[in-house]
């Protein structure tokens, strides 16, 4: 566009350019009839004006050129026509002699051909601007049009409809990214609802086989609440049953709880090659801005780097979620980093002071849904440190915890890469 524009005003220069040349014409061929006179050097030689485009005529003056000066022939007619300024003319002395040398200037078709060109130029610029703005149009503004409503569509769970793939450089690899996700949402639609399906057919049938050690209990509490057996064997015979059929319905119950407890939980670990300062890194920006406004002393120490094959945005997590347990159940007083190596893995401990949980409760702290007898109000699923055991499980590490005089450790167990 911009380069179209340079174009038509250089054409429209380089007409204006050739106009003003033509007005300097007249003036170049004065100079060649003056020149011609001069070299022929015939007394009274007037040229041959056919070959002129501007020369009208050449008329050399009768009169004695020295009386000019004194300004005494006003009256004559001769001198009167020679100095007619009704015609273009120029005065030229030559050899001693006065020519007058008279031309003519026909300035509209020039000016028609200069209104010419700048309304071709005109035109063109505005041509340019309507291509142009097709172009915007068809390129962009019509393709966003068309899937301005996809977004909300894709919210709304309408799945179905692919959206073809645009050959332009702006949306094309825009619309396959969106379609991929649109398939993948689908994908995931359908994996969710053959799950909820096998889900309750699972939980029918549990229930189903659940009814039955129910019953039973339920019969022999009314017995024994009728006084139905008097027989202390007896009784003993109907307390061994009700406890048989109460573990079967805690199987039950652990076969629902195991069978739901990771379904909700993305617990996906992908395994990439990365170096620990990588991870450590983030955390020590993130917790450093963190922790300094509440005052908790926050130290890393130092350590040697090494080559991990893990998920590091996993280990990042792990790690998080450790660092807001530490600031949720400590005293805020510190919250320390450290490392020490053990045969071929890394141990990472951190530790933070102000532990108010019993010793004995450290070896459940990584059991889901375990919530210490220190929590008091505070809110929390006690899933967090649930999913960092299974994370670092995955990841083929480790995780444990201790507690020593009002301190609690966790410590991670990270296998060295080779």
């Amino acid at each position: 566009m911009a380069l179209l524009l340079l174009v038509s005003a250089g054409a429209l220069l380089y007409v204006r350019s050739n106009s003003s040349n033509f007005l300097n014409l007249y003036k170049i061929e004065i100079n060649r009839v003056e020149n011609e006179i001069r070299e022929a050097g015939e007394e009274g030689y007037i040229p041959d004006i056919s070959r002129y485009e501007t020369i009208t005529g050449v008329y050399r003056f009768e009169g004695d050129s020295d009386e000019l000066s004194e300004g005494s022939h006003n009256s004559d007619a001769a001198w009167n026509g020679f100095f007619d300024t009704t015609q273009n003319y120029h005065i030229s002395d030559i050899n001693g002699n006065l020519y007058r040398i008279e031309y003519s200037i026909d300035l509209s078709k020039e000016r028609n051909n200069l209104f010419r060109a700048s309304i071709a130029v005109i035109a063109v610029v505005f041509a340019a601007v309507a291509l142009f703005l097709i172009y915007i149009y068809m390129t962009i503004i019509r393709t966003f049009a068309r899937i301005s409503d996809y977004p909300a569509q894709l919210s709304k769970g309408n799945l179905t409809i692919p959206l073809s793939e645009e050959k332009n450089k702006y949306f094309g690899q825009f619309l396959w990214g969106l379609d991929m996700l649109r398939e993948k949402l689908e994908e995931e639609k359908k994996k969710n609802l053959e799950l909820q399906k096998e889900k309750n057919v699972f939980l029918l049938s549990l229930s189903h086989d659940m009814k039955t050690p129910i019953s039973a209990i339920k019969l022999y509490a009314a017995a024994i609440k009728k006084n139905l057996y008097r027989d202390e064997d007896k009784l003993h015979e109907v307390g061994e049953k009700i406890e048989s059929n109460a573990e079967e319905i805690e199987k039950y119950v652990a076969r629902i709880i195991s069978s739901s407890g990771d379904e909700f939980l993305d617990l996906s670990v992908k395994e990439d090659e990365f170096y620990l300062s990588e991870a450590i890194n983030p955390i020590k920006e993130y917790y450093q801005d963190k922790l300094k406004p509440l005052g908790t002393e926050f130290t890393i120490e130092s350590f040697s780097d090494i080559l991990l094959r893990s998920d590091k945005d996993r280990l990042i997590e792990v790690m998080q979620n450790i660092f807001e347990n530490a600031i949720k159940y400590g005293d805020g007083g510190y919250i320390r980093m450290s490392f020490a190596d053990e045969e071929d893995a890394r141990l990472i401990t951190i530790s933070n002071s102000g532990c108010t949980l019993p010793e004995n409760e450290a070896e459940h702290i990584f059991e889901s849904f375990y919530r210490g007898s220190n929590v008091g109000s505070r809110p929390g699923s006690g899933l967090g440190l649930y999913i960092s055991r299974k994370l670092i499980q995955k990841m083929g590490g480790e995780i444990f915890s201790e507690i020593t005089g009002g301190e609690m450790r966790i410590t991670l167990v990270l296998h060295k890469l080779g």
